[in-house]
């Protein structure tokens, strides 16, 4: 599908493996110019040509707006910044949790959504097609035993972007978020495994126990993630703001 989106300058966080990287070739597919950042120096390496990229960890506040202003003028300016990075965060009791495991969690997973978003606003006030898409979870609409870190930043994440909808929409810069369920890879599998060491379960028994609480009963592959958020980039999503979108086949329950 042709969504009109050649030549749109799009900054991507993490977005050198995962869903991230789903993310910045569903771009380039699309003719835009995408900069992306990581923390991991190999996986950027083997980004498509053209793609600007520096290593960061977005967790440093001063690293992350950095690399966001080299972005931007590389750009040339900005229409479109996608809050991908996260972490997994700490699989355990509330009581077992170390709070510097915690401020981890928030920082890299919701605080450097907002440090994104207030340093690139200004930009985008200059686009005539500008947006953001953050990237929350189905953990951001359920609660999530054992992962109280993880769930407190996903939840954050839609309350960042119900709230920067309100005040950016008079500005015409349209601002979404995006809830991944079960999706395929390395992440999710090692979710899977913390938990069951945590558990003392076998990871065959909480994947099939995470699948029964889901009507469609397979992995979310990271294209249909990306395919979600380049909709939402190009004109024909010029009326959706505001929205907590689940890709997740109808999960109901995080156990």
């Amino acid at each position: 599908m042709d969504l009109d989106l050649s030549g749109h300058r799009v900054i991507v966080t993490a977005g050198a493996s995962g869903i991230g990287r789903a993310i910045v070739q569903a771009f380039l597919d699309e003719g835009a110019i995408v900069a992306t950042c990581d923390i991991d120096d190999a996986a950027l390496a083997t980004l498509p040509e053209g793609v600007f990229r520096q290593k960061v960890d977005v967790g440093d506040s001063t690293a992350l707006r950095g690399f966001l202003d080299m972005a931007m003028a590389h750009l040339g300016g900005l229409d479109c910044l996608v809050n991908n990075a996260g972490i997994a965060g700490p699989t355990a009791r509330v009581e077992d949790i170390d709070l510097t495991a915690w401020h981890q969690c928030i920082d890299i997973c919701l605080t450097s959504q907002f440090i994104a978003c207030a340093a690139c606003t200004d930009a985008l006030r200059d686009s005539a097609n500008a947006s953001i898409i953050n990237l929350s979870s189905v953990a951001g609409r359920v609660g999530f035993r054992l992962r109280t870190p993880y769930a407190a930043a996903k939840w954050g994440v839609i309350g960042l972007t119900k709230s920067l909808a309100i005040e950016l929409g008079p500005d015409d810069i349209r601002v979404n978020a995006i809830l991944p369920g079960l999706v395929a890879g390395d992440r999710q599998r090692r979710v899977l495994e913390a938990k069951a060491q945590s558990q003392g379960r076998s990871v065959a028994e909480v994947e099939a126990q995470a699948f029964s609480f889901t009507s469609i009963r397979h992995y979310v592959e990271p294209g249909q993630i990306a395919d979600q958020i380049v909709y939402l980039a190009s004109r024909r999503g010029s009326s959706v703001s505001g929205q907590a979108i689940s890709v997740c086949g109808d999960t109901q329950m995080l156990a």
